[in-house]
């Protein structure tokens, strides 16, 4: 996704395609524009629409059945903004699916920290909303009467040929929280491999994060809408973990081998296994020794199949005030750091100054991270 901005003074967001091989563009890139019927901010005749000025397109892009998805959020959450999804062609490039998240409020935009949105095998969509109106007056099959979804775990759907919302969660204070800039959205979602419990019931579900401190795992077939009186905790959810991180959550989490990794802003690197009853522990296995610089880190694993003896969590510590640092833990005692790029001596691992978001990516024995100005690449030494 490109932005520009012309002669003119007037702001432009494209969506490229390039020959992976070449280099070269394919097709002539399309301008992003929409237009939804709504009251919300922005609105023009009647209608709510997109000030490419007031946007940016953060979180990362979506391939699902022949459609490219584009979340996008405010420019430095400023002017008059709303929360817009929109979905392209792959091969054409055509725009094939719009949806406004507040057409008749404000806000409620899509960010979740660079994190994309989720896909299930159905075709659902999932994606955690910024701070932004939401509706406590709902219709009568729970929906906010108005179709404003600010602060709320999402799950889309194609409906009568258009992208729609097809079910919720909302916590019963997310209106407050959105008041307070404590909005879920700034975390990303992530989908949970099946899981079974004891009685051999088989769930589908969802965990997500925010500012508040809590972490949400949800139950992708009944996410659990919105219920005001279920102070001080979201009994309609599958289950919630108040106060599991010390900080804010800027990031994603990882699994692996029935295990959730999740870590904050100013806070540790932390296992949560799943429980028999396919449910987190409420408290983690281990921690890491390490206490993350903000925004916090998004880990990696990297592993021989599912063989926890190959396997390692990669971390960065990724401040845009210092130097960044690489750190590998054992996934089965984050106690236990294997590496971190600070060991060898005179600097020969440092890689720069850090930057925000940056999630190692592992392939063919190595390790990349993204740096202000390149790539890092970490791998064995020749002997």
């Amino acid at each position: 996704m490109g932005t520009s901005k012309d002669a003119s003074g007037g702001y432009h967001h494209r969506l490229h395609a390039f020959d992976l091989t070449t280099g070269s563009e394919i097709g002539t890139p399309p301008e992003v524009v929409g237009s939804v019927p709504g009251t919300g901010d922005n609105t023009q005749n009647g209608n709510v629409v997109f000030d490419p000025a007031q946007y940016a397109e953060r979180a990362a892009l979506l391939l699902l059945n022949g459609n490219i998805y584009t979340g996008w959020t405010s420019h430095c959450d400023a002017g008059l903004y709303t929360g817009w999804i929109m979905a392209y062609n792959e091969t054409s490039l055509q725009q094939t699916q719009l949806l406004n998240l507040t057409p008749n409020g404000h806000m409620g935009s899509i960010w979740m920290s660079g994190s994309g949105m989720a896909a299930d095998s159905a075709g659902n969509i999932y994606v955690l909303d910024a701070n932004g109106t939401f509706d406590t007056a709902l219709d009568m099959n729970g929906f906010p009467s108005k179709g404003d979804y600010g602060n709320a775990m999402l799950k889309l759907s194609i409906t009568n040929g258009k992208l729609a919302v097809a079910d919720y969660f909302e916590m019963y204070n997310g209106p407050s929280e959105s008041s307070q800039d404590l909005d879920l959205g700034s975390g990303g979602a992530l989908l949970l491999p099946d899981q079974t419990d004891t009685h051999g019931i088989v769930h589908h579900l969802i965990v997500g994060a925010g500012k508040d401190k809590n972490i949400y795992l949800a139950d992708r077939d009944n996410l659990g809408k919105f219920n005001p009186a279920t102070n001080p905790m979201d009994n309609n959810i599958y289950q919630e973990l108040q106060g599991a991180n010390t900080g804010l959550v800027y990031s994603s989490p990882a699994y692996f081998n029935g295990v959730l990794y999740y870590s904050a802003d100013t806070d540790m690197l932390k296992a949560y296994p799943i429980t028999p009853d396919a449910k987190m522990s409420t408290t983690p296995s281990s921690v890491s020794p390490t206490k993350f610089q903000h925004p916090g880190p998004t880990p990696t694993i990297s592993a021989n199949g599912t063989q926890p003896q190959t396997a390692i969590v990669w971390a960065v510590d990724s401040a845009i005030t210092s130097p960044a640092i690489l750190h590998a833990y054992d996934p089965t005692n984050l106690a236990k750091e294997l590496y971190n790029s600070t060991q060898a001596a005179n600097a020969r691992d440092s890689f720069g100054m850090g930057n925000k978001f940056i999630v190692p990516m592992i392939v063919n024995g190595k390790v990349y991270v993204g740096t202000p100005t390149g790539v890092a690449v970490f791998g064995l030494l020749p002997h």
